[in-house]
């Protein structure tokens, strides 16, 4: 009798379980390369480019939730000296001033929407070990655009226009 109830029970269940198996997750909306086509900083008010007149930047989420994010000014002038570390200290300041870059994972929810990130590693390293949820962070992803809105510690908001990068063809 009990092995009546077993087989008929796995006859039910194995085809349900198997379907769960095989169930995809939902797409991952923010994987891919994306390339930054603009950036601004709004303050007190007023609102002014984040990386110059020419930001240029990179932003590549991982299929095994990792992401790199480089953000610069493409107009930030070469330093005199070829040998990197050997910057002025004028130099520097403008390069660390106009310029980041970080690594780490993220999460997307069931939707597959943005959900948050952790920095593992920064050109600022008081961002290193930051968690930052999509109530400081979101990303609003709308075919090969995507909107970024971040929020600073000191109040400052920052909003990040991406475009999908595809593969040569």
């Amino acid at each position: 009798m009990r092995k009546t109830k077993a087989l008929a029970l796995a006859c039910v269940l194995g085809p349900l379980l198997t379907a769960a198996a095989r169930a995809e997750p939902p797409p991952n909306k923010v994987l891919g390369t994306w390339r930054m086509v603009s950036a601004q900083i709004e303050q007190n008010g007023e609102s002014r480019p984040a990386y110059g007149p020419r930001p240029n930047g990179m932003l590549v989420f991982t299929p095994d939730m990792h992401f790199v994010e480089v953000l610069t000014d493409a107009t930030l002038p070469r330093f005199a000296s070829d040998v990197r570390g050997k910057g002025t200290a004028q130099e520097n300041q403008a390069a660390m001033a106009r310029g980041i870059g970080f690594f780490g994972t993220y999460t997307v929810d069931e939707n597959g929407e943005f959900s948050g990130n952790r920095v593992d590693g920064s050109t600022f390293p008081n961002w290193v070990g930051s968690v930052r949820t999509s109530r400081q962070l979101r990303l609003v992803v709308e075919g090969d655009r995507m909107t970024e809105y971040f929020q600073r510690p000191e109040g400052a908001h920052v909003y990040i226009e991406w475009e999908r990068v595809h593969a040569p063809r």
